[in-house]
């Protein structure tokens, strides 16, 4: 849980970068992979990262401009990935305008419990890694390299001078 929004903000930045670079190895063609028949499509999980953001973050009495959580799935990446920018930068303006580090001890209604900011704002992040795993693993599906994140793929040791790791 955050008790200090510069954190946060850090935070913020790091894991915005990286899923900005997940989205970018999607193409419009890759859009309706899925894992299997009835399962969520690679663009619709892209577009629930960045409609996730506004869902949640209105719920703490924050105003994020952008794509509503109903907003249908748009047909191109490009469309996701501008979504996605708004949303992510509204949100650190949001924060920074509205909340202290006081802040984020307040407590909101998420979803039939109470959570403090803090917790919200963890969470949110978590949000964001557990679909960018899910990405990973539908780029993959689709024949695409996704990128290296918290480390190399397996494509990106050789750029190390190292061995792929052994399967």
């Amino acid at each position: 849980m955050y008790r200090n929004v510069d954190d946060f903000i850090k935070d913020w930045e790091h894991e915005f970068q990286a899923t900005e670079r997940v989205l970018s190895a999607i193409t419009d063609k890759s859009l309706s992979q899925a894992v299997a028949p009835g399962h969520r499509t690679l663009g619709r999980l892209a577009w629930h990262v960045v409609t996730t953001v506004p869902e949640m973050m209105n719920r703490t009495g924050l105003v994020i401009t952008g794509p509503n959580v109903d907003a249908p799935t748009p047909a191109t990446v490009e469309a996701i990935k501008a979504g996605y920018t708004q949303v992510g930068q509204s949100l650190v303006q949001q924060i920074k305008a509205k909340w202290n580090d006081a802040a984020l001890m307040n407590e909101d209604e998420m979803y039939g419990e109470r959570w403090s900011r803090g917790t919200t704002i963890t969470a949110l992040l978590l949000h964001q890694a557990h679909h960018r795993g899910e990405m990973f693993v539908l780029l993959r599906q689709a024949g695409i390299q996704p990128p290296g994140i918290y480390g190399p793929v397996m494509e990106e040791w050789s750029q190390y001078g190292m061995p792929a790791p052994a399967v």
